[in-house]
């Protein structure tokens, strides 16, 4: 195993696990069964945005499944046309494996994101997040290919940044800011989940910035 593939499991553990327990923290921190937490997730009320998303990605599940050739009209790829970076965030090309996982992590992500981040927000960090980290990929980190992974990667950024920004222990902020951390590292890499992970986190960042920019001189002070 080689050094750059030791850094990108590092990496990956390091967005995971504060991730996890980013998730968990709807269930009050408490270690539940994945039934239980799902029935937490998706309580009423229903989390609507988060279920269009799971719907359309559900769709296309089935779509690439049942016509595997829609990928390659739908992929990233050299000298696809731009809003192919759009499209690569629709179907998942490296196989049954990037399709479950990413697939399932939406389901359990998404609702968390949209009632930390809120209904309109929540796919505008998820739309950000994907289409520039596919931008970049196109512009040269990897041409080919697709998937939302990148996006989700956005969320939880943004999620991370939420928390580390709320009022909290120092220790309470420690594991949250590994997730930026590890975004700038697969960055250096050419990885484009790092370029999903830091637009997250700078979009998570802004609620705020802004705060602190219209706040009154004394309470800034």
């Amino acid at each position: 195993m080689t050094l750059h593939t030791v850094i990108l499991y590092g990496c990956a553990a390091a967005v995971l696990a504060p991730g996890t327990k980013l998730i968990q923290a709807e269930a009050g921190g408490r270690r539940v069964s994945p039934a239980e937490l799902l029935r937490i997730l998706w309580r009423r009320p229903v989390p609507w945005a988060a279920a269009a998303m799971v719907v359309v990605m559900s769709a296309m599940a089935v779509v690439q499944t049942a016509a595997p050739s829609v990928m390659d009209h739908l992929q990233r790829e050299p000298g696809a046309p731009w809003w192919r970076a759009l499209t690569a965030l629709l179907v998942q090309t490296s196989g049954w494996l990037q399709l479950t996982f990413n697939l399932a992590a939406l389901v359990v992500i998404a609702p968390v994101a949209e009632r930390r981040l809120g209904a309109v927000r929540m796919p505008l960090v998820f739309l950000a997040s994907g289409v520039t980290a596919q931008a970049v990929s196109m512009a040269g980190w990897s041409p080919t290919g697709g998937g939302d992974s990148v996006a989700l990667c956005g969320l939880v950024g943004a999620l991370a940044v939420s928390r580390l920004v709320a009022p909290a222990p120092m220790a309470a902020r420690l594991l949250p800011a590994l997730i930026p951390a590890a975004g700038l590292v697969l960055c250096t890499l050419s990885n484009n989940h790092g370029v999903g992970v830091l637009v997250g986190c700078a979009l998570g960042a802004l609620p705020a910035i802004r705060g602190l920019t219209n706040a009154p001189a004394h309470e800034v002070g």
